[in-house]
């Protein structure tokens, strides 16, 4: 049987390389086919230099050519990776800052915050010089959970400026919206309000040299989440989750939002909270309330890593309520937990650095779908 090159280009058009959101054919990853008798050669060309996005992208050539063209065929596939230079980061950066993390969730109530602060105490522990800018404008928990409710930033002199002199507590500099409010008020603004309050967060503090600053994202895929990533020149996202199916589903948007083309930020990966509890008389006893590795089993349909889960323990809501992180428990499980996750974290983000080019702060070039341009 002759293969024909058109019947082969024609059933390469239904698959999509993960992360570019065009078949193989449209964009470009298909270089040449070429084709004798029974047998096709297919150049390959992926602009990602992760194995398993590798593997799955051959696996699928070949089993869509033996079933949407012939089962007898023989194919042969030449795989070459090109990485786009880095480029300079656009946008607005911040001096001294090496690396900017978002910490999202799809939904609220899967203990992003809480996460967060255990990232952060667990990074410091490790050596790193670490900040948290405390995004979730209506909701802020981070002077809570670090004890230091009733703390205000002060103002310093920095080059002939006054900035803000971000509030530290366990070796972490924080920033949160909750040291400008009174504890029982709440925030009551419109999305450019809350941008630019953001925003002076961001560039009128004297943050200092940092190895990480973790930004606490609010629930959801609105507002705030493009003031960020149009300030910021984000490294990249972790997205948290419990593992029941609700949950799932707005982390699965969460990660679509930030691997869309018009965003572009890379996923790190995916933490599963609340992963199953332990009681504490019976701590080899685990019971799967939310559901079984709901967010592992998502990352692995999304081919993003999983980066950890962390199980319901009471001494992880206490420590959040009494303003000392549970990671900080030397000894303890979560400390074991925790450490675990962040040195994937890490892991992911020297791999990112290694392997992809700097992202850029977002650029809006259209106003389409906002209610309140007029037409």
């Amino acid at each position: 049987m002759k293969l024909d090159r058109k019947d082969i280009l024609k059933a390469l058009e239904t698959i999509t390389i993960a992360g570019e959101g065009k078949n193989m054919v449209e964009s470009g990853a298909i270089a040449n086919v070429i084709t004798f008798g029974d047998e096709v050669v297919v150049d390959l060309v992926l602009h990602t230099p992760a194995m398993h996005i590798k593997k799955r992208a051959e696996d699928d050539i070949k089993k869509t050519i033996l079933e949407l063209v012939s089962p007898d065929a023989k194919i042969k596939i030449n795989s070459k990776v090109e990485v786009p230079d880095k480029p300079e980061i656009k946008g607005k950066s911040i001096p001294g800052i090496k690396n900017i993390i978002g910490v999202a969730s799809g939904k609220g109530g899967v203990g992003k915050s809480t996460v967060t602060a255990n990232l952060a105490v667990s990074l410091a522990k490790m050596g790193f010089s670490v900040g948290i800018l405390d995004a979730d404008i209506y909701g802020p928990s981070m002077p809570i959970m670090f004890d230091v409710e009733n703390e205000k930033p002060v103002s310093v002199t920095v080059d002939g400026k006054s900035k803000m002199k971000p509030v530290e507590s366990y070796e972490v500099k924080i920033l949160s919206i909750g040291f400008f409010t009174a504890p029982s008020q709440a925030v009551i603004w419109r999305g450019p309000m809350a941008s630019k309050a953001l925003n002076q967060m961001i560039f009128d503090a004297d943050w200092g040299e940092l190895d990480f600053m973790l930004v606490d994202l609010p629930p959801g895929t609105g507002d705030i989440h493009l003031s960020i990533v149009q300030s910021l020149p984000i490294t990249g996202v972790v997205i948290v989750s419990t593992p029941q199916a609700v949950a799932l589903a707005d982390a699965k948007k969460g990660v679509s939002m930030f691997m869309s083309e018009a965003i572009n930020v890379p996923v790190l990966g995916i933490i599963e909270n609340m992963a199953y509890f332990t009681p504490e008389e019976l701590p080899e006893n685990k019971y799967y309330i939310f559901g079984k590795e709901g967010a592992r089993n998502l990352a692995e349909d999304l081919e993003v890593p999983f980066l950890g889960e962390v199980p319901i323990v009471q001494s992880i809501r206490e420590a959040g309520d009494y303003g000392r992180p549970a990671a900080m428990q030397t000894g303890s499980i979560i400390e074991t937990v925790f450490e675990e996750i962040t040195r994937n974290v890490v892991q992911e983000v020297v791999s990112r650095n290694e392997n992809l080019p700097a992202t850029e702060a977002v650029k809006i070039t259209t106003m389409a779908g906002c209610s309140a341009v007029k037409k």
